[in-house]
């Protein structure tokens, strides 16, 4: 699907690392050079034609951003560097002054580090409670197991939409429920989500959603922070200096500017911000629903084929997400990877950065398959090839 668009693709690459980054379409490529070529200036800096002319750009992507993902307005959105820095701005930002030491923070052990660090950090400070959601039988997270956790203590619940791991769509609009009814606050990590998933951040009830540009399509080093106007209004800034304030004095007083602004420090990452709005009206002219339809056939797809090989163990084989995690049988994830490295084939290997998933798991390592809508079957044909001769992968990695 519209792989033309992509010219990375005309190099005969298979990639299938979308989880980690996505390939960028040409006109998200083609926006960042305009900015570059035609209209550089600094955004809210300047009174000259090219600063209005990225003034207007810049506001204009906030805007498409509330809109995709259904915010009631603008100024709830935040740009960021990514999925991390939203969510240290939460935790930090909001969170440090709302927890106490009586408090209970549920995650569960397939969130990324990035929804676990932050967390762990500021119970070092305060003293929370920190208690994890197991997982059922297949590593998904439901609505049942949450609540077998939850107490009167619990003050927030901060997971994933789609684990970067196991690729379980979570129950969100059922938890964001029973958060809502139990004064809970609700965050969402939505980095694998976004680009996958059409999200109303006001019909699932989250309070908080993090994500990021570069897994959707767009350039790297621009996120997204989402907040309910009344908790991101309280929420303070992480960082500071120009741009964020509208006075300060050398006898120490100063005031910050208004949402979104008062989260935003520095210059911003304008090119990412511009190349994130051309993504999202890429995204929006292929359909969202489009999107996970195709995605959900070839996960099917691919599936049904690893089973058909012997040595493989697949282990998310009912998850509803294009992430597949597997291993060939007694070899080391890092070697399956370099081993259809030597076809052009990019997977991922490891921990994929959730490293308390071992625990649920019962293994530190594998490899991942992520699949996007520019993948097709004759690449999944050729992985599986490859994997069906993998009887010889150390002559070949060695």
């Amino acid at each position: 699907m519209n792989r033309e668009d992509f010219d990375i693709l005309k190099t005969n690459v298979i990639y299938f690392d979308n989880g980690a980054t996505t390939l960028k379409p040409k006109v998200v490529l083609d926006s960042i050079v305009s900015y570059y070529t035609k209209y550089t200036a600094n955004a809210h800096r300047g009174d000259y034609n090219n600063s209005l002319i990225v003034d207007r750009l810049y506001e204009e992507t906030r805007s498409k951003v509330a809109k995709f993902i259904n915010a009631k307005r603008s100024d709830e959105i935040v740009f960021t560097k990514g999925t991390t820095e939203s969510l240290n701005i939460i935790v930090f930002g909001f969170m440090k002054h709302v927890l106490t030491k009586k408090d209970e923070v549920i995650l569960s052990k397939a969130e990324h580090a990035s929804n676990v660090l932050p967390w762990l950090e500021l119970q070092k400070e305060i003293g929370f409670k920190i208690k994890y959601v197991p997982l059922d039988k297949d590593l998904k997270l439901t609505l049942d197991n949450l609540k077998s956790v939850v107490t009167k203590n619990t003050k927030v619940i901060s997971i994933a939409h789609i684990t970067n791991t196991v690729g379980d769509i979570r129950p969100i609009k059922e938890i964001g429920k029973f958060a809502k009814e139990n004064n809970i606050y609700f965050v969402v990590d939505g980095a694998q989500s976004i680009p996958h998933l059409k999200t109303d951040v006001n019909d699932l009830n989250i309070d908080f959603l993090a994500f990021s540009g570069h897994k959707m399509l767009g350039p790297t080093g621009i996120g997204v922070l989402y907040g309910k106007y009344s908790l991101l209004d309280k929420t303070s800034p992480i960082n500071f200096g120009g741009g964020m304030n509208t006075s300060f004095e050398a006898n120490g007083e100063f005031e910050y500017k208004s949402l979104p602004t008062r989260l935003e420090a520095g210059t911003q990452n304008i090119e990412g911000v511009l190349g994130l709005g051309t993504a999202i009206d890429y995204l929006n002219s292929i359909g969202m629903e489009n999107i996970h339809k195709y995605e959900l056939e070839l996960r099917k797809y691919l599936v049904n084929e690893l089973e058909k090989i012997d040595n493989i163990v697949v282990y998310n084989k009912n998850s509803d997400s294009g992430i597949v995690m597997f291993n060939i049988k007694d070899v080391f994830a890092q070697d399956t990877a370099v081993y259809l490295n030597n076809y052009n084939i990019c997977v991922r290997a490891g921990n994929h950065c959730a490293k308390i998933l071992k625990d649920e798991l019962g293994i530190k390592n594998t490899c991942r398959i992520s699949l996007y809508f520019y993948n097709t079957k004759e690449e999944i044909d050729i992985l599986i090839d490859k994997l069906k001769a993998s009887k010889n992968i150390f002559e070949v990695v060695l």
